[in-house]
């Protein structure tokens, strides 16, 4: 969804609908009042190019009020696809319960005029074995990791805020069972990762026969993770529905298989604008002769004065929590994100960068879909991600919201395979630069095979590449002035490190790896 600029006049974008101020580009697709007057809280005017496209025909109905229309989505991060599958799905949902409150009330109305007592809903515990019902929502929605249903959640609550007796319930591993089903009591729409999804199901807390639509976002990471025959599952648990959408980031091959096992011939869609290209965001590559050259120049940049918060990408969690530690001993608000850790942890360093007490989030890719913080300003590819369709969904975690974005990656020459192989996959030719002083000293002219289509020649087998020094010096080294900056909070605290808003540390082992703070890690 597109953002009104500030300070502009509203009145061309905007009407005034029974005091309500209304969207009139979502106006169009003829959704609830309800979900119009959210909208235009959240300060959106018109649809993305996503929205324009999907919301519309996800929307069209039978003569029996059934979903017509399959969707396969191919959209980039932050191209607004959440909107794009909440907005139809809970348009449809809105509608029933509407429907289902005025049969509660004619039923009402006609108990009284025969003089009987109208029935009274029963008041439940949900913790209460003796008052237990299984949730039996209206619309499911698989996410493959819980950052993302989390973020997913969070968004359809807020369009539902104007919505009576309408219930999201978010279902992901690493959180209490109580708490999860009691939240799942009465769900109408249920947002979750399908691990403990089917856990739930199994036990008989949750029953989905009869789910109507099922939306499977961020499909191709779904199958990285192993989830295939967890989806297979849920499409059998969910063979009433009346609809199925799935997003991905590309119509590949696996993903078009996926579909035919799960979908009714299905619309397609494919989003390419320059948007979704990441033209708000400037990508810069930097070559690094070793490891120690790369964190030296992580050191130079992080002491940026127009950082407001970054994200620093892994490669590994060993790395993660090395990086994070090494920016807490340097003075930096610096928290660490992996999978690693519980869940608890995860949404409190989450819910601390949401709130600005933290500056730099340290995360693998756990973190490089679901996390929409528009206060993100740079994002730092420390460690190069294992596919590269990986790194536009890390980039995309700065230049939210229409803001422009820096995004900055450190390779070393037997990373070239991996910088092609991202450059033929977005296609997009990454920029070379170079920091005053901490130039490479070995050449990068040349590129990875051919076969990325930008041109050059891999090395002959036997040649020599001169320049490299020793691979296994991984720490820093001397210390070069990092950490002469210091981070305010945007609530004006003090927030030096982890204790200032999620009252722990983790408990790490001593040694290893200091090189922020002026000892380099031993060689391996």
């Amino acid at each position: 969804m597109t953002a009104h600029p500030p300070g502009a006049p509203r009145g061309h974008l905007m009407t005034e609908t029974q005091d309500t101020v209304v969207a009139n580009g979502f106006a169009a697709f003829g959704l609830a009042p309800e979900l119009l007057a959210a909208v235009a809280d959240l300060g959106f005017t018109q649809p993305t190019s996503v929205q324009q496209q999907a919301i519309g025909r996800a929307m069209a109905m039978d003569a029996e009020g059934r979903a017509i229309n399959d969707m396969l989505v191919s959209s980039q991060t932050g191209s607004g696809k959440t909107a794009a599958f909440l907005l139809p799905v809970l348009h449809t949902l809105i509608q029933q319960k509407a429907a289902e409150i005025e049969a509660e009330r004619k039923a009402h109305e006609e108990a009284v005029a025969r003089g009987e007592t109208a029935p009274k809903r029963a008041r439940r515990n949900p913790l209460s074995p003796r008052n237990f019902q299984a949730a039996v929502p209206g619309a499911l929605i698989l996410c493959p990791t819980r950052e993302l249903a989390q973020q997913v959640a969070h968004d359809a609550i807020d369009l539902v805020k104007h919505c009576k007796g309408l219930r999201i319930a978010n279902v992901v591993g690493g959180m209490p069972y109580q708490m999860q089903i009691a939240r799942l009591q009465n769900a109408d729409l249920v947002v979750a990762t399908p691990g403990r999804l089917l856990d739930l199901q199994r036990s008989g807390q949750i029953k989905l026969d009869q789910v109507q639509f099922l939306v499977v976002d961020e499909a191709d990471r779904m199958l990285d993770l192993g989830f295939a025959e967890d989806l297979a599952e849920v499409h059998q648990l969910t063979a009433n529905r009346h609809q199925t959408m799935m997003f991905s980031a590309t119509f590949a091959p696996r993903i078009q298989q996926l579909a035919v096992r799960v979908m009714r011939e299905p619309q397609r869609i494919q989003v390419d604008s320059q948007h979704e290209k990441h033209a708000n965001i400037e990508q810069k590559l930097f070559w690094a002769d070793n490891m120690h050259h790369k964190r030296q120049l992580l050191d130079h940049w992080l002491r940026d004065t127009n950082i407001n918060q970054a994200i620093v990408f892994a490669s590994t969690k060993v790395e993660c929590d090395s990086l994070a530690e090494d920016l807490q001993q340097a003075g930096f608000a610096a928290v660490s994100l992996h999978g690693d850790l519980s869940q608890g942890l995860r949404n409190r360093r989450l819910t601390a960068l949401r709130n600005g007490q933290i500056q730099f989030l340290v995360a693998t890719d756990v973190a490089a879909r679901g996390i929409d913080v528009p206060t993100v300003t740079h994002v730092f590819n420390y460690g190069l991600p294992m596919k590269s369709e990986d790194y536009t969904h890390r980039i995309g975690r700065t230049g939210r919201a229409g803001r422009d974005g820096l995004a900055i990656t450190f390779a070393e020459f037997r990373d070239r395979r991996k910088i092609g192989d991202i450059e033929h996959y977005s296609k997009q030719r990454f920029n070379a630069e170079t920091v005053p002083g901490l130039e490479p000293k070995a050449r990068f002219e040349q590129r990875p095979p051919a076969r990325t289509g930008f041109g050059g020649k891999p090395a002959r087998p036997g040649e020599r590449r001169s320049g490299f020094g020793d691979r296994a010096a991984t720490g820093f080294g001397k210390h070069t002035g990092f950490g002469a900056k210091t981070f305010t909070p945007r609530d004006g605290r003090s927030a030096p490190a982890e204790r200032s808003f999620g009252g722990e540390r983790d408990a790490r082992g001593a040694g290893g790896d200091r090189g922020f703070g002026g000892r380099a890690r031993p060689a391996r």
